[in-house]
């Protein structure tokens, strides 16, 4: 589930240390075998405990029953539930409405899902409200992060990757049909919705999305989004429109069929220098191998001028989707992915002022490489010499 910040909660060393002692056999490693799983076991129950603690009864008392906690941001915490009832497994969304920030990601993200329903957006399935507190429970994606599969899977293949984006165009579409721009989009707001190797995705947190104003104007002036991922016209300080989630969606074609990103740097004032040209290349594997009309795809989302990017539409009728969608593509592109993706991941944790080192990188989850600096900016905009 989007959470706010894409932070991962995990137990504190020193007290996981300690469990992890005490769950171990004489003789065992550290960390390995019987005691890590007890360790993470006691570390979740405790987890849930504490949130548990959090909860207002009346969410708890007759209808929902916490099974584990899923992830935190900076003004919310998302834990798995089961329904007591019927014993169906959702999400539980608790937004702090406290500070003005919290308060308008609630009223951003709410405004939003009560609006939509649509098979590739997560729905909302009821609301309950508390003193300084929103509780959404939503429906419960199971099937992992984007990347996490991609680097899993053994075959991954642009017709693969054309599956993936048809569905997060025509959510794009359904949202700008309703003059919704998500204003977030990124992998790790791409969920699937089961473990099943057919599962759809979900696109997910609408903590900055925007649907208008009570005057009727639906231009946007707010300096928000994810760094990488952010449009040009929005670095420029220009009203900008939906088209900063096609944009989005132009970064996202490029990470998914070769793992790395158009716009890369550790600095934000370099990084957003970097996207103001518009300039990247399709140098390096697995390039060489990936189609012309994949390419004129990302050309024509990855657009400085806003007003001649592709809509959703265009990008569903777009011949690369098209021709994909009916055909077949035997190009494995999984290993070249999974490899730079994991370089990336590798070289980013041994940067300076990284916040993980090499050893806690883990070089089997992807959510290591991506969301490092995955930073929600939603403040006034700052100072970049350009």
């Amino acid at each position: 589930m989007g959470c706010g910040s894409s932070r991962k909660v995990v137990p504190a060393p020193p007290l996981m240390a300690q469990v992890q002692h005490e769950g171990q056999s004489p003789g065992s490693a550290p960390g390995a075998g019987p005691g890590r799983e007890a360790a993470a076991q006691v570390a979740q129950s405790m987890q849930v405990a504490r949130f548990r603690a959090k909860f207002d009864p009346r969410v708890l008392a007759s209808r929902y029953d916490i099974k584990a906690l899923i992830g935190t941001g900076s003004f919310s915490w998302v834990v798995r539930v089961e329904q007591k009832t019927t014993k169906k497994p959702f999400a539980i969304k608790v937004m702090e409405t406290r500070l003005r920030e919290g308060r308008e990601m609630c009223d951003s993200e709410l405004s939003v899902l009560r609006r939509v329903r649509h098979c590739y957006i997560i729905q909302l399935i009821e609301i309950f409200e508390a003193q300084d507190r929103f509780y959404m429970v939503m429906e419960l994606a199971t099937g992992g992060e984007l990347f996490d599969r991609l680097i899993a899977q053994g075959s991954f293949t642009e017709r693969d990757a054309v599956r993936i984006l048809r569905m997060v165009a025509d959510g794009i579409r359904y949202l700008h049909t309703l003059q919704i721009t998500h204003r977030d989009l990124k992998p790790e707001n791409l969920l699937y919705y089961h473990p099943g190797a057919e599962s759809k995705i979900l696109i997910t947190d609408f903590g900055l999305a925007h649907s208008g104003n009570r005057s009727g104007d639906w231009m946007m002036r707010t300096f928000c989004g994810t760094p990488e991922y952010i449009a040009p016209e929005v670095l420029l300080r220009e009203p900008y429109t939906s088209a900063v989630d096609m944009w989005a969606l132009g970064v996202i074609t490029y990470v998914l069929l070769s793992g790395f990103l158009p716009f890369d740097d550790e600095s934000h004032t370099r990084l957003y220098r970097k996207i103001l040209k518009g300039k990247y290349n399709y140098t390096g594997e697995p390039w060489p191998s990936i189609s012309h009309l994949a390419k004129d795809f990302i050309d024509k989302l990855l657009v400085l001028e806003a007003s001649h990017r592709m809509s959703a539409g265009q990008a569903l009728d777009h011949p690369w989707v098209v021709s994909m969608a009916a055909g077949s593509s035997r190009k494995n592109l999984q290993r070249a992915i999974s490899r730079n993706l994991l370089r990336r991941a590798a070289s980013h944790s041994q940067s300076p002022g990284s916040a993980q080192s090499s050893k806690s990188c883990c070089s089997h989850n992807s959510r290591h490489i991506w969301n490092k600096r995955n930073l929600r900016i939603a403040e006034s905009p700052l100072s970049v010499p350009f």
